[in-house]
């Protein structure tokens, strides 16, 4: 079983978050959305009205992007739990490879986070937009918990907390000797 030192590129709290909470944060809401309180609960509650949960959803266009961003939320889980540790697994004695891999991931990842929050908070009616008390659980899910995980890899990427073996780092320039 790898030990938090064969992954150097993801020491500590950064570890325990993207390999064991973002996965979970992410795959959760799938589950919710597919199977239990399901595709009409997942898509009234991104907005919150205080209005009853309708039975079904009326369009099956609906539930069928809600299917699909089940998936997608899904897909990142999978991500954040099977590459992220197959890049362990498969690189322990490497940080710098890790560190570069883990950086692209990162990378990518942000910027979804950024125009995941974005659109979130541009989708909110108004009178919600700065009523952060009246936000449900969804809503701080796709927006307050997004800008923290945003945060913490713009803090990775800082090197805050860990040793930076790649990011960060002079780059090295090797001159090749022409023939």
């Amino acid at each position: 079983m790898p030990v938090i030192s064969d992954f150097p590129a993801l020491p500590g709290f950064y570890q325990l978050l993207f390999l064991h909470i973002e996965p979970t944060s992410t795959a959760l809401p799938a589950l919710m959305a597919w199977v239990f309180p399901g595709a009409a609960w997942f898509h009234h509650e991104l907005i919150p009205d205080g209005t009853p949960v309708p039975a079904a959803l009326s369009d099956p266009r609906t539930t069928m992007a809600i299917w699909q961003l089940g998936n997608c939320y899904l897909l990142l889980g999978m991500i954040s739990t099977f590459v992220f540790r197959a890049v362990r697994d498969a690189l322990p004695g490497n940080p710098v490879a890790q560190e570069r891999i883990m950086g692209a991931s990162f990378l990518a990842l942000a910027l979804a986070d950024v125009t995941h929050i974005l659109w979130s908070f541009v989708g909110l009616p108004a009178e919600l937009k700065y009523d952060f008390a009246r936000w449900n659980s969804m809503t701080h899910g796709n927006i307050t918990f997004v800008v923290f995980l945003l945060s913490m890899r713009l803090a990775w990427f800082a090197g805050i907390g860990r040793k930076r073996y790649y990011f960060g780092q002079p780059a090295v320039v090797t001159l090749k000797k022409r023939s």
